[in-house]
């Protein structure tokens, strides 16, 4: 009879030791998850907090309700620089995406001196946006970069002057930021094509497949959460750019290639402005959501159906 109450207290003996990894794995997540509580989340109810406020150089907590943001909508300037967000958006990402899957798959298809070719397209993403700016600004200089040189090879009438003109002022800033993440984006698609099974394409090539139809067909809805990564990485660094647009255009000429880091930026630091700044910065985090989550809830669901199935 003593065996079987032995045996009896066994389960309940296994599932402590099962119990205190478990403790200890939580334990050791608590110092991370603090910081992370308190230095995001608790910033951003600071941030709307001071965005109600009428603080100026320094916090002064007299609130005021929704002034500044009836101050920011009223702001030419605020919406310029959303309108160039959109625009720096849509071209920043669409350009990292089809440049990079082209890349990945140019590469993924066995070219020689494959080692070199990845080192010169990752080769940008060891430079900081100050340092892209810099160059860029160089190269776009019409009386130093490539318009002068074009011009004395004898082409005298070529003009690529955008860094200077207001109407395609912005369209450097995509030019720019996709020539250093092109490569990161390259690497991630790479790294998914190097995923695909095989016998894909054992399967392709007996049945007579094209090789684009394959890709088109077949890798490319495979390869859906390799994009989902790259659209939210690169996404982050729309929304965030601020280093980019000071060293290579300084949102100029004028206010034409402004953006609202850059615009919450300098109400802060520079106009001495920190509520409509925290306005701005709280604003563009709404937008932030408000353009990611519907993106996000679309593929979660459809990775779960995909489980399900």
């Amino acid at each position: 009879m003593a065996e079987p109450a032995q045996g009896a207290l066994k389960p309940s003996h296994d599932g402590r030791r099962r119990w205190r990894p478990q403790w200890t794995a939580k334990m050791a997540l608590i110092p991370a998850m603090t910081i992370t509580i308190v230095c995001f989340y608790g910033f951003i109810i600071w941030t709307f907090v001071i965005s109600l406020t009428r603080s100026r150089l320094l916090p002064v907590y007299k609130f005021t309700g929704f002034d500044q943001y009836i101050r920011l909508f009223a702001n030419e300037r605020w919406w310029t620089a959303m309108q160039n967000l959109a625009i720096h958006g849509c071209l920043f990402i669409g350009g990292c995406v089809v440049f990079g899957y082209l890349l990945a798959i140019l590469i993924d298809r066995g070219i020689k001196a494959e080692g070199m070719f990845r080192t010169i397209f990752m080769l940008p993403l060891s430079m900081s946006f100050i340092v892209t700016g810099v160059i860029w600004q160089w190269v776009m200089n019409p009386g130093l970069g490539l318009q002068d040189a074009v011009r004395e090879l004898g082409w005298t009438t070529f003009e690529f002057n955008w860094i200077v003109r207001q109407d395609r002022s912005i369209y450097t800033l995509a030019i720019a930021g996709v020539w250093q993440q092109v490569g990161l984006c390259m690497a991630l698609f790479l790294a998914g094509l190097r995923n695909i099974d095989p016998n894909i394409w054992k399967a392709s090539r007996v049945d007579g497949i094209p090789v684009w139809r394959v890709y088109f067909h077949i890798i490319t809805p495979m390869m859906r959460t390799v994009f989902f990564t790259v659209f939210i990485l690169m996404s982050a660094i729309v929304m965030k750019a601020f280093d980019l647009v000071v060293a290579l255009t300084g949102g100029g000429p004028g206010f034409s290639s402004d953006l609202p880091a850059r615009f919450v930026v300098d109400h802060i630091l520079n106009r001495q402005e920190l509520g409509l700044g925290a306005a701005g910065a709280f604003v563009l985090l709404c937008t932030v959501i408000a353009v990611i989550s519907p993106y996000i809830h679309f593929e979660l669901r459809k990775e779960r159906g995909g489980r399900g199935h």
